[in-house]
């Protein structure tokens, strides 16, 4: 479960709104925000859309690309790598597809296109204690400014983009002032299907439920450059993909997010949904990943995910900041701490995404965790 921030479909057609079509934001200079960062994965489909009604018949490298049939979909990399100085950095990189119509655009001008994209870019740079995030909008058709193809697969948003080689090799490159990210990306491992056979329900309501695969631990090479200085980096990335036309079922609020990487080889992913009262949804599941490929799949009974401190926003809204994990095949529990507790993107929305330290009697490792949700409610979790 990642986040598609909210109200995404007026937002994304308001920012490409004007003739050059993308914007850029930083943290600290956010565009409007919506007023639910869930609305768009609200249990109403928009008519004409295709739905998430029962597994899918997943074909590889066919589905790495887009399904313009749904109404949302994103490609979704964070990752925790260090140079050769032993300074460590957190990078998120998330493409947006957003259909604001179903079907194509019949118009003869190249700008037309029922489809919009949104990026996400953030760097937490953790020897200095800093976080980095920024945003760009632009409208898809055969203008080029965003867009997907399948052969080879390729994902962009102007030179924001993540590609994918013959031998499986994924390759991410992406810059903006002051930060550029150039990094070779290596599976270890065949895709894992989340839920049903790739099929994430959210609610008994039927499509509410999401298509959703993981490469849960990738090799990661290459250069990040900050300020025109080049940091040779070496680590691990985790990669994500979901599309659907609606989600979540009523009552939902939000939901947080879990992507360990142990020491060991283990990969564990973890999402608690939210409930408007602040129970966690029975809906809430995951999965266990073996250095041997086993999969292990959990719902919301089989883990247990209890928070042992809080962190205050400056821009308002209070998110939990380090939890206790208890999950099945691992031995003992798992504690998870931010490397940093501001770590929250203010975008045209507000969620917390960030790096994490993973401490246990037997298992270390590193990791991301996602939090959405908090900011339209202060003092929840």
């Amino acid at each position: 479960m990642r986040a598609l921030p909210a109200a995404i479909c007026l937002l994304a057609a308001i920012a490409v709104a004007g003739c050059g079509g993308s914007g850029e934001v930083a943290r600290d200079g956010a565009r409007g925000r919506a007023d639910s960062p869930l609305r768009a994965l609200g249990g109403t489909a928009a008519a004409g859309f295709a739905r998430a009604l029962g597994p899918h018949d997943f074909r590889f490298p066919y589905d790495h690309g887009a399904h313009p049939a749904y109404r949302n979909e994103w490609w979704y990399v964070t990752g925790n790598v260090i140079d050769a100085r032993g300074r460590r950095y957190g990078f998120q990189l998330t493409l947006f597809r957003i259909g604001l119509a179903p079907g194509h655009a019949h118009r003869a001008s190249a700008w037309a296109t029922h489809q919009v994209w949104m990026g996400h870019l953030a760097l937490t740079d953790v020897s200095r204690q800093r976080f980095q995030a920024h945003q760009r909008f632009a409208r898809g058709g055969r203008i080029g400014l965003a867009g997907a193809r399948r052969n080879p697969v390729e994902i962009w948003l102007e030179d924001w983009r993540l590609a994918r080689a013959d031998d499986g090799s994924w390759r991410l490159r992406a810059s903006t002032d002051g930060l550029s990210l150039d990094l070779a990306l290596t599976p270890h491992g065949q895709p894992v299907l989340q839920g049903d056979r790739g099929l994430s329900r959210k609610s008994t309501a039927p499509g509410n439920a999401s298509y959703y695969y993981s490469l849960p631990r990738l090799s990661a090479q290459g250069r990040i450059t900050l300020a025109g200085r080049a940091h040779t980096v070496s680590g691990r990335a985790w990669l994500d993909r979901e599309w659907s036309t609606s989600a979540l079922g009523a009552g939902q609020r939000g939901w947080d997010w879990f992507a360990l990487q142990l020491d060991d080889g283990t990969d564990v992913m973890l999402y608690r949904l939210r409930r408007e009262d602040g129970a966690t949804s029975p809906f809430s599941a995951g999965t266990v990943v073996r250095p041997d490929g086993r999969v292990r799949h959990l719902g919301a009974d089989d883990f247990t995910i209890d928070v042992l401190d809080r962190w205050t926003s400056p821009r308002g809204a209070t998110y939990p900041a380090r939890w206790r994990l208890r999950v099945p095949g691992i031995d003992g529990t798992l504690t998870v701490t931010p490397v940093l507790p501001d770590q929250e993107l203010d975008l045209a929305v507000r969620y917390w995404e960030g790096a994490v330290d993973i401490r246990g009697a037997r298992h270390d490792g590193v990791g991301y965790v996602e939090l959405t949700g908090y900011a339209d409610t202060p003092g929840t979790d």
